[in-house]
């Protein structure tokens, strides 16, 4: 190797050396940058000015660095307007009864459907001894799957006949 190959070696290596420590640099002076005096506790809220501190008896705080976010600032509570109800126009009683009765009929006749279905689930379930199908001679555990699902089934449809009959009772009585 001769005398200008090792100058211009030397100088690629040095370049790379300075690029490498050039993030470490630039760490060392931010963290210099953040440095913060002594801070002092008063109760709940924090202080670096050691003259207001001392003038409140705070005591210096040892520890790790605080971060203070400050909360949302607390608004007044408006007073509960009918916006909605003013916005929509009001309906005449003999259309309200014409709702009502529509309403009714409705809720009526999904009753009758969800208790004829009731009828039809229990006369299946037949006291939690409905008849085998073909594949549950075999495998008992089968059986007793379709036994539970059958029980739930009943289950949700009786709550089902129990919400329409809670929202009948909320309309007003039929004339």
């Amino acid at each position: 190797m001769n005398f200008l190959q090792r100058v211009m070696l030397g100088k690629r290596m040095k370049k790379t050396l300075l690029i490498s420590l050039l993030p470490f640099a630039a760490v060392l002076l931010a963290s210099s940058s953040f440095a913060q005096g002594q801070i002092y506790r008063c109760g709940n809220e924090y202080t670096n000015n050691a003259s207001d501190a001392k003038a409140r008896g705070c005591k210096p705080f040892a520890g790790g660095n605080i971060t203070i976010v400050p909360g949302p600032r607390p608004t007044p509570a408006a007073a509960p307007t009918r916006a909605g109800a003013a916005s929509q126009p009001r309906v005449g009683a003999a259309d309200q009864r014409a709702r009502d009765a529509d309403a009714r009929a409705i809720l009526e006749s999904e009753l009758s459907k969800a208790q004829a279905r009731q009828t039809e689930l229990l006369a299946q379930y037949n006291n939690g001894e409905p008849e085998m199908l073909g594949p549950e001679h075999r495998n008992h555990q089968k059986y007793l799957d379709r036994i539970a699902d059958m029980k739930a089934g009943i289950d949700r449809n009786q709550s089902d006949i129990a919400g329409i009959q809670r929202e009948l009772a909320r309309l007003p009585a039929a004339q």
